[in-house]
């Protein structure tokens, strides 16, 4: 997929943005601006990404009570997107399933279509990063992503008494939109330490206000009697296999167990960039300590190793809402500069600079998210081996460390041929990084040695018509 760029006139190059969130929508705002029409497809029905998710037609709910401290930001997002609707060619309801070399494959109602581009500006988002907890795999249980779906586009909450586990930002910004909301909140249990390192702290001040703003998501919880624990280790949700879900129990910060009776549980370990499309493009990945997991390498601008794929937003690195626009923003000019577009280079020239240092403070504050909520990689090895690890197909800890043990899978490719780990509906999105762990634990080696899940086509289940369309 790499070689010289194909020729084309320069006033009317073929762009393809994937994703209307935060990223996608400021590329597609910086193309239009620079007199490029672009082919807009995202998987939603609506506009706004995970973040800024906008409720259904109809619905009255008001921007405060939807997005909080967020609300302006959605507010802004939302018109721009709709004043670009008359210069764009958007596609909602539509998945990108595959890449091939200048295609983007896609499919609408069934019906599959090929999209030819010069330059694809893949602004894929995040999903939520789970760690399993023994009893998880029962009803009423869900991610945090999952319990602001419900809030935001359906309008209920996951249960009537509801515990929210994990750490970072979205587990105090969910509870709170629950609470906001008027649902009933039994406790949100963090696992981090409530004591940040140095270099936490550092790189948190990048962003005070943000900071802040998250100190005050904790106050508020707790003002209003929530209960807020910090540093705790998850030890199982109790319940029935038949009935779901009926408590929390975990080791407290003084080594107590204490539980919490709830009828659902949401759970996140902050976040994880939705890669699939990258490693279908061919572009390459590196290891990141600090956050333990594979990410697409990109240069400053957001070009990725493959010749004509831009990447940007939460897609690469979880950089918030704020980064991502820039980073759409940026990458949009990047490839229109690469592709020799007059206007657009212009605009690069005049702006890449300023976006770049944007960005730049946006990675400090979240290298400074990453040590002061991390990654409890320890909490897997700690998993006893009858707890699910993979719920898609039901591959419990002690199947992954047999294949270790007894069959020589000391990669993750291979234990996901003898166990299936990963081969389920979601394709390794929430087990993976866990398998990952589990797999270097029996094997006692490094993480980053025993590789990453590999994507392939199509990166989500789909039904689709034989017949496909050139577009």
């Amino acid at each position: 997929m790499s070689g010289a760029p194909p020729s084309f006139p320069s006033a009317s190059p073929r762009i393809v943005v994937v994703g209307t969130g935060p990223a996608g929508v400021r590329a597609a705002q910086a193309l239009v601006r620079a007199g490029v029409r672009p082919i807009v497809v995202d998987e939603s029905r609506r506009d706004g990404g995970q973040i800024y998710r906008r409720q259904p037609e109809g619905f009255k709910r008001p921007y405060a009570k939807l997005y909080g401290t967020e609300a302006e930001k959605a507010q802004a997002l939302h018109s721009d997107f709709d004043a670009l609707r008359d210069h764009i060619d958007y596609r909602g309801d539509t998945l990108a399933w595959n890449v091939s070399e200048g295609a983007l494959h896609v499919v609408h109602a069934g019906e599959p279509q090929t999209l030819p581009f010069d330059a694809l500006l893949v602004c894929s988002g995040a999903t939520d990063r789970l760690m399993p907890v023994a009893g998880w795999h029962r009803a009423g249980c869900y991610s945090l992503g999952a319990s602001q779906i419900a809030l935001k586009a359906q309008a209920c909450a996951i249960g009537s008494r509801v515990v929210f586990m994990g750490s970072g930002p979205l587990l105090y910004l969910v509870a709170s939109q629950y609470v906001q909301a008027g649902a009933r909140v039994a406790a949100v249990l963090d696992t981090a330490p409530a004591a940040k390192p140095w270099g936490a702290v550092a790189g948190l001040l990048a962003r005070p206000r943000l900071a802040l703003r998250g100190l005050a998501l904790i106050r508020g919880l707790r003002r209003v009697g929530v209960p807020v624990l910090q540093g705790v280790e998850p030890l199982r949700i109790d319940g029935d296999d038949s009935l779901g879900v009926q408590a929390v129990a975990v080791r407290d910060a003084q080594g107590r167990e204490q539980r919490f009776e709830c009828d659902a549980v949401g759970l996140g370990w902050h976040l994880r960039a939705e890669t699939q499309l990258a490693d279908i493009a061919r572009c390459d990945f590196e290891f990141e300590p600090l956050s333990r997991q594979w990410l697409p390498r990109i240069d400053a601008d957001g070009r990725s190793s493959t010749k004509g794929v831009y990447l940007a937003g939460d897609g690469v690195r979880i950089l918030g809402a704020d980064g991502a626009e820039a980073a759409g923003r940026l990458a949009a000019l990047a490839a229109l500069a690469d592709l020799g577009h007059a206007p657009g280079r212009a605009l690069y020239d005049a702006e890449s600079a300023a976006l770049r240092r944007t960005l730049a403070q946006m990675n400090r504050f979240r290298e400074g998210l990453a040590r002061a909520f991390p990654w409890p990689h320890a909490q897997a090895a700690a998993l006893p081996d009858d707890a699910v690890v993979c719920r898609c197909e039901a591959v419990t800890a002690g199947e992954l460390r047999r294949c270790v043990n007894e069959m020589d899978s000391h990669e993750v490719n291979r234990a996901k041929a003898f166990s299936r780990v990963g081969m389920g509906r979601c394709q390794g999105r929430f087990c993976g990084h866990a398998s990952a762990e589990i797999v270097a634990q029996a094997s006692g080696v490094p993480v980053q040695l025993v590789g990453r899940l590999r994507s392939q086509a199509p990166v989500k289940p789909l039904m689709m018509n034989t017949r496909e369309v050139q577009a």
